[in-house]
């Protein structure tokens, strides 16, 4: 999270909607990876609240599929089952994911969070 008291880096990712207000505060969020990547982008309406613990799942989430070839479903929270990604095969799985997983589907093969 940072400050932007004089609006340098909202007017540099145009944050803040032209025709807003000067006192208006920024309704957007930025997640940006270690590779200097966008991995989240979220505009929110002046009307809503945003939602810190949505924010702090998708950083959760972004961690370990960083880190793993899985995905998280839906709704994931730290600690629940992920899915392996559609990319990995299931000899490739064998080795990664000894500890085995479920296939619910063909393409959905779920298992417990790796570590």
């Amino acid at each position: 999270m940072i400050g932007d008291g004089d609006k340098k880096v909202s007017n540099l990712y145009e944050m803040i909607h032209p025709n807003a207000s000067d006192t208006m505060t920024v309704r957007s969020v930025f997640v940006i990876g270690p590779d200097k990547k966008i991995k989240l982008s979220l505009t929110y309406p002046a009307s809503t609240g945003r939602n810190f613990e949505e924010i702090l799942r998708v950083i959760d989430s972004l961690q370990l599929t960083a880190k793993f070839k899985v995905a998280t479903p839906a709704n994931w929270t730290d600690g629940q089952d992920v899915i392996i990604g559609a990319a990995v095969t299931d000899e490739e799985a064998k080795t990664l994911f000894p500890q085995g997983w479920k296939t619910v589907k063909p393409y959905l093969r779920m298992l417990a969070q790796p570590k």
